[in-house]
């Protein structure tokens, strides 16, 4: 089976800043990110089981091995390759 892998750009939707790089795997939104897929960290804050901005805008929630993401709290930018 082949996924198409989408390095991606999130950025907070408050105040813009650079959140994190992230691998992608296959189609659609993104509903989760999973921490080993997270590549490069710009502004990142945990605290109380949930993941800020610097700014204090709340962008996810910590499930463990993965976040899961408020679509209204972040945007992205990404490339897109087959993999």
């Amino acid at each position: 089976m082949r996924y198409h892998l989408d390095m991606l750009t999130l950025k907070c939707s408050a105040c813009r800043r650079k959140l994190w790089k992230y691998y992608k795997l296959g189609q659609g939104e993104v509903h989760r990110c999973h921490k080993d897929r997270i590549k490069k960290v710009w502004n990142m804050e945990e605290r109380d089981g949930k993941v800020f901005c610097p700014c204090g805008k709340a962008v996810g929630i910590d499930r463990g091995s993965y976040y899961t993401m408020d679509k209204k709290a972040f945007t992205y930018k990404g490339t897109k390759t087959n993999s």
